[in-house]
């Protein structure tokens, strides 16, 4: 059995990707003030910012700076992945095992998460997070995507609104 080992530092920066298990599902954004709010109680409960956020379908992006005495977001996740199931109409398709457990089949077990290294790091992942809902050909544009934080980043002068360009800009960019 895998021993994952999760890093360790209190006060840290960390970008996380959160999936659903059926990645052609939609629920994240068919619930989207579900899962706002398992977001709100979860910090209510356990304080941290978030400094960046995206939405998709299927998965989500964020990065969370944790309070300067506190390096557990697994309990975080936990709880916000709870809540938001615990809203969810139950029907979806269940392994055995998670059956046996009494699991719900909603969210992949894990998560990934890295250590923000520097600005230089946060900003690469900001950008990677921000750009997503294009690459994944949800949106055309970087700021047509309702569900992120790209529009807090607009107003604070980080990014212009055209940031990002278009979804065609980039594919160009990438041949």
């Amino acid at each position: 059995m895998p021993q994952y080992i999760r890093a360790f530092v209190p006060g840290g920066t960390f970008f996380f990707t959160v999936a659903l298990l059926e990645r052609q599902r939609t629920l994240l954004i068919d619930h989207i003030d579900l899962l706002r709010k398992a977001f709100i109680d979860a910090r209510r409960r356990r304080p941290c910012t978030i400094d960046a956020i995206v939405v998709l379908p299927d998965h989500l992006h964020c990065i969370w700076t944790l309070p300067p005495d506190d390096a557990d977001f697994s309990t975080r996740w936990h709880d916000i992945k709870s809540r938001f199931s615990a809203g969810i109409e139950p029907g979806e398709r269940l392994s055995t095992r998670r059956a046996s457990k009494g699991e719900r089949g909603i969210w992949q077990r894990r998560f990934w998460e890295h250590c923000i290294r520097d600005e230089h790091d946060f900003a690469h992942h900001a950008d990677y997070l921000h750009f997503n809902p294009v690459k994944h050909g949800h949106a055309t544009r970087v700021v047509d995507w309702p569900h992120s934080s790209f529009h807090r980043y607009v107003k604070n002068g980080v990014y212009s609104a055209d940031w990002g360009g278009t979804q065609q800009a980039a594919i160009t960019r990438i041949e």
